[in-house]
């Protein structure tokens, strides 16, 4: 029997293999949002003797299980929803794999893998302990975590997305929205269609706001207080309208997403790009999904995110780009951090996976803090 991280031997990482198995064999899919307190929230319950559980429902597959053991001051959690399957999947992704010093499979890495670990440390523990499981990250409403975090109040948490078991403090924030453009329709020959054309006034539009986000790239000076992440980077996800091509688009739509550094906050980002519109007559902005960035409210929240890494002896990361639930906790005014195994290039992806070595190491580290976790101060 050898010894993969410290404390943590070929057994312990078996049997998180063996959590991870089941996890990854419920579909969890999001969408279809498919999602109930049965299935993999019933297996939940099951993993966890000992622990006071709570389960809220909230339709639509949205459901959050708090499980508690003790007077906690340490909240962990994961999601449990994971993205469609990429079409480039060779195999079931829902049947889990070992191969080499890998596991492979739907989630393993974003973020059943780090749900899997938590469940060992729990079960090799008999300290305080907090664990939030939630079903809705990847839908884009986080619903379950802004409904915990009204009814539940913890001072430090720990999210589980992968960052290669190190501490991430800083992420950028996230907004989507929808730009709705108006136009005059009629029949394409007419010269009037190079102006008339909600279509033509769309792509004018997307043209600026692509200029904006480029322009922004090159402005080192953005958001380096926190890690040196620059930018805002813009998505246009979506672009619909008009009719047929020889028809005056009367309307177009262009759907859109910005994900800018801890400096910007999403809805001034995308007022902003609205205004770039040539014509702003002709066009209305709705907001969907607003999320503010990690930390929340700046150094304060840095501050409060160093020394929850320092207390527990965690090695910091750098920022990084991806959103996490993280920011929602620390919008709250909790001490609030991403740490969990794998790396985020994994997830999303065909053949998705998560090194051994990082369930191993997320094992350890989970086991320790839950061995010297403290109840609230």
């Amino acid at each position: 029997m050898s010894e993969g991280a410290v404390g943590v031997t070929d057994d312990a990482v078996a049997r998180v293999l063996g959590h991870l198995e089941r996890l990854v064999g419920f579909d969890t899919r999001n969408p279809p949002r498919a999602i109930d307190g049965g299935g993999l929230f019933a297996y939940l319950r099951e993993a966890l003797p000992g622990f006071q559980v709570e389960v809220q429902d909230l339709g639509e597959g949205c459901v959050w299980l708090l499980a508690r053991r003790g007077s906690p001051r340490v909240l962990f959690n994961v999601h449990v929803d994971t993205v469609p399957a990429d079409p480039g999947w060779t195999r079931d992704p829902l049947r889990l794999a070992v191969e080499g010093d890998r596991a492979v499979g739907l989630g393993a890495c974003d973020i059943k893998g780090a749900a899997a670990a938590l469940l060992v440390a729990a079960a090799e523990t008999d300290g305080d302990a907090a664990f939030l499981f939630s079903s809705d990250e990847e839908a884009g409403t986080s619903r379950c975590i802004r409904d915990f975090t009204a009814r539940h109040r913890f001072d430090e948490v720990i999210v589980g997305e992968p960052t290669s078991c190190k501490a991430v403090l800083a992420h950028r924030g996230i907004g989507t929205a929808t730009a709705s453009f108006r136009g005059v329709g009629g029949h394409a020959s007419s010269a009037r269609a190079l102006h008339d054309s909600a279509v033509h006034e769309a792509v004018r539009w997307a043209g600026k706001a692509l200029e904006e986000a480029e322009r922004s790239e090159r402005a080192a000076a953005e958001g380096g207080a926190f890690g040196g992440l620059v930018g805002l980077r813009l998505n246009l996800g979506i672009i619909e309208g008009g009719l047929k091509s020889n028809m005056i688009a009367a309307q177009a739509s262009v759907r859109f997403g910005v994900r800018p550094p801890p400096s910007r906050h999403p809805a001034a980002v995308i007022d902003a790009l609205a205004a770039l519109a040539p014509d702003p007559s002709r066009i209305t902005v709705t907001k969907g999904f607003l999320a503010p960035p990690l930390p929340a409210d700046g150094e304060a929240g840095l501050a409060r995110g160093k020394a929850l890494a320092a207390r527990h002896g965690l090695t910091e990361g750098a920022a990084v780009d991806f959103w996490t639930e993280a920011a929602l906790f620390s919008e709250g005014g909790a001490a609030a951090v991403v740490f969990g195994p794998g790396d985020i290039q994994q997830a999303h992806t065909a053949g998705e996976f998560v090194p051994l070595a990082d369930l191993a190491a997320a094992l350890a580290t989970y086991k320790r803090m839950l061995a010297g976790a403290g109840g609230p101060s």
